[in-house]
């Protein structure tokens, strides 16, 4: 209190994990009239850091997620770089490839040994190194915990504890199911996407570009790279994946300013309707669906789909949804 409570302006306080006790002080400073000081406050996040934040700053603070480098900052000249090498920038920017790949192997120790110690998480580093490569062969499929609990020999809680564990820091997505009372059996677990795809690539040993292009992975990969390029640029209200039974689909379901809209990610030359996008469309009630492919040419399949170059997603809403097609259909 001494040292903050006469400072003027904007405040920077940086690895505020390490000095959560903070948040009380950053209370009765935040309260006074007129305020004379505003606080950045920056950090790495943890589940129990959030809570204390929220809970002792209710009211008064806003936290904003700090996303690796995103396809429209790096620019689209760059996609098949910032897919391959994720986007941590001192992953992203080295002239060398080995480089990129020596720093993403330390960060994953480091990451394991100290930082995740140091957010108050008590898993042993090489229990939970197993267990994170063993989700990147699950990258972009529906969750089971049976399955890893029984390689790594373990409850099915635990695993559980652990996939909430590196939710929790922002290292996997569990993109949740969107059910509605339809006359289908729906898919009601998580997907799992690991959100920087670099790091997936080095727990799943791929090391160059030819590793990547001929690995059983890469048609996942580029899906997960995909969808988390979208929600980064788009910002959806909700974001979620739709399943049935039945083997309909949609990758990606978006609420955003009130409008439904569908994403689904073809790595493929010439995309073409699906039995699956007309039924997302129907049950769904869609307004359009966006099909992204690694092509440069945009083109319809009919009057609400559209195929889109994936490099347009570095526009946002309107680089993938165009104001034409919006009017048309309400038209």
């Amino acid at each position: 209190m001494t040292a903050l409570a006469p400072l003027r302006g904007l405040v920077v306080i940086d690895e505020v994990q390490r000095r959560a006790d903070l948040f009380p002080v950053l209370r009765v400073l935040a309260d006074r009239t007129p305020l004379p000081a505003r606080f950045l406050v920056l950090g790495s996040a943890a589940p129990p850091m959030l809570r204390q934040a929220s809970e002792s700053l209710a009211g008064r603070i806003e936290i904003v997620e700090v996303t690796p480098f995103s396809l429209a900052e790096v620019g689209v000249e760059s996609l098949a770089r910032n897919w391959r090498r994720g986007g941590f920038p001192l992953s992203f920017t080295p002239r060398k490839e080995a480089d990129s790949v020596a720093w993403r192997e330390q960060f994953l120790a480091t990451f394991l040994e100290r930082d995740l110690p140091q957010l108050g998480a008590r898993v042993a580093p090489d229990a939970l190194r197993r267990f994170w490569t063993m989700l990147a062969h699950y990258h972009g499929q529906i969750w089971n915990a049976a399955e890893p609990a029984r390689s790594l020999g373990v409850a099915e809680g635990t695993i559980r504890s652990y996939l909430d564990l590196l939710s929790g820091v922002y290292m996997v997505r569990q993109l949740k199911p969107w059910h509605e009372n339809l006359a289908k059996r729906q898919v009601k677990s998580p997907k799992i996407i690991l959100r920087d795809s670099g790091l997936l690539h080095t727990l799943l040993g791929i090391r160059s570009e030819l590793d990547l292009l001929r690995h059983p992975k890469c048609g996942a990969s580029w899906e997960g790279y995909a969808i988390e390029e979208t929600i980064k640029t788009v910002r959806p209200d909700e974001a979620y994946f739709w399943a049935t039974h039945q083997h309909a689909e949609l990758d990606l379901l978006i609420f955003k300013d009130g409008r439904r809209l569908g994403i689904e990610v073809k790595r493929a030359d010439a995309p073409t309707m699906t039995r699956s996008m007309a039924i997302a469309l129907e049950d769904l009630k869609l307004e359009a669906i966006a099909v992204l492919y690694p092509g440069d040419r945009r083109y319809p399949l009919n009057d609400r789909v559209d195929v889109v170059p994936l490099r347009e997603v570095a526009g946002g809403l309107k680089g993938i949804f165009p104001k034409r097609r919006r009017a048309s259909h309400q038209k």
